[in-house]
C-alpha cells in the first residue's frame, strides 16, 4: 500500500492570510510518530507561517507557534483538527 492524500485544503481567512492543511494517510507510521499519518496544517500571515502542527520525519509530532516549537500529543484526525483550529482563533483574538 502507498501513502494516499486524505485531504489538502487551502482555505482563506482574511486578505493576508489562509490556512493550509494537507494529511496523508500511511501504510507504516513515519519515524518519530506512532501513528499512520503525516500532516502539515499551517496558519499563514502576509507570507510567514505564525502557526504549524507536523510531524516531520524524525522528529515526530510537534507544533510551531512562532518561532516557538513544542511537543503535540497526537491522538486522532479530528482532534488535530479542533487543536489546529482553537489555535488559530487562540492567535487571531490576541
Amino acid at each position: 500500500m502507498r501513502a494516499r492524500l486524505l485531504l489538502r485544503e487551502r482555505r482563506v481567512i482574511g486578505e493576508d492570510r489562509f490556512a493550509d492543511i494537507v494529511i496523508w494517510g500511511l501504510p507504516k507510521p513515519t519515524p518519530g510518530s506512532m501513528h499512520l499519518f503525516k500532516y502539515r496544517l499551517a496558519f499563514v500571515v502576509n507570507e510567514v507561517a505564525v502557526l504549524r502542527f507536523d510531524n516531520e520525519t524524525g522528529k515526530g509530532d510537534h507544533k510551531h507557534v512562532g518561532h516557538k516549537e513544542m511537543p503535540y500529543t497526537f491522538t486522532s484526525l479530528d482532534q488535530l483538527m479542533a487543536d489546529f483550529w482553537n489555535a488559530v482563533e487562540e492567535w487571531r483574538s490576541r
